[in-house]
């Protein structure tokens, strides 16, 4: 790496957007850490905020600038769950039931936010089994610097599972054959509560479902390392006071890699600026539950 490449990098306000100018030249993220690290101050810097988030994703960033698939495994996931029949996620089954869009950026505006507990009479009121959230929705409630890391002073936006909203202890079921690989309790406000974690096989290539919002029933139902059958029983919704601040919900999600992330958690929103990429390490977990489109739509 020359010194003008380093230059481009150094005091960088967006470290993303950074990367995917220069990852064109072929540098490697180990070559980037190692010319910073021999640079002045300002470059050390800024190879200690691109240390401070996770090493896969910027990884990914620099394949895709580079023309790669940003994982590899996504195409082999997606055929995989194209070619099973995932068992139902809720019973009454979601797409057999009554259900209402919730959107989050005025559509309705009478619905007050996820996080207000008035949420939870004006859900009652509408008439419904369940409420459905976006996948990929932008979200302005993702503004606090939980939502932010050392490399952008862009928050995390776009939500990467879909929501399903219905009463708190309602059961979830494994929509998939897996194994338990997380039960963490995520604590942080406007965090996951409690929270499972799922691997699949995708015909020999690992794959992962979270389920975040759960009730403290979790840890008396599972333990790591158990074997799931699609059907069974995994779950409860979690009420406000266990589900990190929230109205009772599922956050479902697919992830076709787990990153770097060792803790039991997952990113929930991505960047908005690098969907690209984020759509590819969690895509739409509608290929599992398999709703119509106009199920997330509001009609006036």
């Amino acid at each position: 790496m020359t010194p003008s490449l380093i230059e481009q990098l150094s005091g960088k306000s967006d470290l993303y957007h950074a990367l995917r100018h220069i990852a064109g030249q072929g540098v490697s993220l180990e070559a980037i850490l190692t010319a910073l690290d021999s640079g002045d101050d300002r470059a050390r810097t800024t190879a200690a905020r691109l240390r401070a988030v996770d090493q896969q994703l910027l990884r990914a960033v620099l394949r895709v600038a580079q023309g790669l698939p940003a994982i590899r495994a996504e195409d082999q996931v997606r055929a995989h769950l194209a070619r099973i029949t995932p068992a139902p996620l809720f019973l009454p089954e979601l797409g057999q039931s009554r259900s209402m869009a919730l959107l989050t950026e005025g559509q309705l505006a009478a619905m007050p936010a996820f996080s207000d507990r008035h949420f939870d009479a004006w859900f009652s009121a509408q008439g419904v089994d369940y409420g459905l959230g976006s996948y990929g929705e932008k979200r302005s409630v993702y503004q606090t610097a939980q939502f932010a890391d050392a490399a952008s002073p862009e928050r995390r936006s776009l939500h990467l599972g879909i929501d399903v909203f219905a009463p708190a202890m309602t059961p979830v079921y494994a929509p998939l054959a897996g194994r338990v690989k997380y039960l963490t309790y995520n604590a942080d406000p406007l965090d996951y509560g409690n929270t499972l974690i799922l691997q699949h096989d995708a015909d020999g290539v690992a794959f992962f479902s979270l389920y975040g919002h759960l009730a403290g029933t979790l840890s008396q139902m599972l333990s790591v390392g158990d074997l799931i059958v699609p059907g069974q029983h995994i779950a409860d919704l979690g009420d406000w006071h266990e589900n990190g601040g929230w109205a009772p919900h599922l956050h479902f999600q697919i992830m076709t890699d787990m990153l770097d992330q060792t803790g039991g958690n997952f990113y929930g929103v991505g960047h908005e600026s690098l969907w690209d990429i984020w759509s590819s390490i969690c895509i739409d977990p509608n290929l599992v539950l398999r709703l119509a489109p106009e199920r997330f739509e509001v009609f006036a």
